[in-house]
């Protein structure tokens, strides 16, 4: 049903278009103000799974310094960077900010370090994927509403989340890319049979353009914490190509600038290059595709966002470098791996235990097969915070590491 909504710049034929949504699963009365897509944006940041990002770990943990990124700092960049390009585009841009609001929700504490533990744990019951993950925070575990679990997002939404990397399978059901080893999450399956998100089709271009996004975010702001925590110089980042560049700009521009103002100008000029390509870029294969319509990009094949080749090879060198420096550094290696030791121990002491559990985690455990029951905990493991999982480390176990 079409109705009425906020004013927004002419949005091209192959933006979403919020007054033809395909709706929610559970059918709701239109907002008298709100499109469904800024409704959408307004559920995720009022919800408990978004504060807690908070205090999740992007690289370092919450107890490393204060200005460190954290899943929440990084998820409102990404939003921030999102609605630049949607707007650049002419895409919706409430859906784009969706997307990126809710991309990271399904993360453990200490990010990849703890989703690495979960999975190891749940090897025999289909693995742990924070992708999935974020699709069962926002269909089943957030528990706010009078009528539904889940927050009930808009079938745009959930599609731009589960497929924000492309399509999961082929038309004939058969797994791609990263699932073609262990099949797609059963909780990904499971929902699409609630509802149908054409696991096949590329997503939108809104969700398209939140991934990219979210790239340009990892490569910004991983490099200012990588300087600000001395794990790399910025003659180091600088011996790379589009790094190399930039600075020199900055310096035949400002020869006595100090090297604080220097770093900031420097990721503030990446941040915009980068920006300015993908709309170069995703505007060049939009117009070659010449698309009429959202659902004519779901069935294109292959993405529309994306960087051109050049920027793209500068990207995947910056990833690289990252890799290799900061996300692999000694250092940081340590306090992941102790980390990791914390979600595992955690695991098992509640499998083995469940009585230590919260009483509304526990309850009809005991009623349950062993999948749901490691999926169960898991889940409550998943929701925790650093300092959350930290601390009741530190109430059930003798010694709890400091992760410094």
């Amino acid at each position: 049903m079409a109705i009425a909504i906020e004013a927004q710049a002419a949005r091209a034929p192959y933006a979403c278009d919020p007054g033809a949504s395909r709706g929610r699963l559970h059918p709701e009365p239109p907002s008298k103000g709100r499109s469904p897509f800024r409704r959408d944006c307004d559920r995720i940041i009022h919800s408990t799974a978004f504060r807690r990002l908070k205090h999740k770990t992007q690289v370092f943990v919450f107890d490393e310094g204060d200005h460190y990124r954290t899943r929440l700092t990084h998820t409102l960049e990404v939003a921030q960077i999102a609605r630049a390009l949607a707007r650049a585009l002419a895409l919706d841009e409430d859906l784009a900010e969706a997307l990126a609001l809710a991309h990271d929700l399904g993360h453990p504490p200490f990010g990849h370090a703890g989703e690495r533990a979960l999975d190891e744990r749940l090897a025999a019951f289909g693995g742990f994927d924070h992708n999935a993950q974020t699709l069962r925070v926002v269909t089943a575990l957030e528990r706010h509403y009078p009528a539904f679990d889940g927050l009930n997002l808009t079938w745009e939404t959930l599609e731009g989340l589960v497929k924000h990397n492309g399509p999961l399978t082929d038309r004939g059901g058969r797994p791609l890319e990263r699932y073609r080893a262990h099949g797609v999450p059963e909780t990904i399956l499971q929902y699409a049979k609630l509802q149908d998100l054409q696991l096949w089709s590329f997503p939108s271009v809104e969700a398209q353009v939140a991934t990219v996004a979210d790239d340009i975010a990892y490569d910004a702001h991983d490099i200012d914490d990588g300087l600000r925590a001395d794990l790399f110089a910025l003659e180091d980042i600088a011996a790379l190509t589009l790094p190399r560049k930039i600075v020199a700009n900055i310096r035949a521009a400002y020869p006595s600038l100090d090297a604080g103002r220097l770093v900031h100008e420097f990721i503030r000029r990446l941040i915009g290059l980068l920006i300015e390509d993908v709309v170069a870029e995703t505007g060049r294969r939009l117009a070659v595709l010449a698309p009429a319509s959202a659902d004519a990009v779901r069935l294109a094949a292959a993405p529309v966002a994306g960087f051109s080749p050049a920027i793209g090879k500068a990207d995947r060198e910056i990833k690289d470098f990252l890799k290799a420096h900061m996300y692999r550094h000694a250092r940081v290696m340590r306090v992941m791996d102790e980390a990791a030791s914390v979600v595992r121990d955690l695991f098992a002491r509640y499998d083995a235990h469940p009585d230590d559990l919260p009483a509304e985690w526990r309850e009809g455990l005991g009623d349950v097969d062993d999948a749901a029951r490691a999926r169960r905990i898991a889940d409550f493991i998943a929701g925790m915070t650093d300092r959350y999982a930290l601390a009741e480390h530190a109430r059930l176990f003798d010694s709890t590491p400091e992760l410094r």
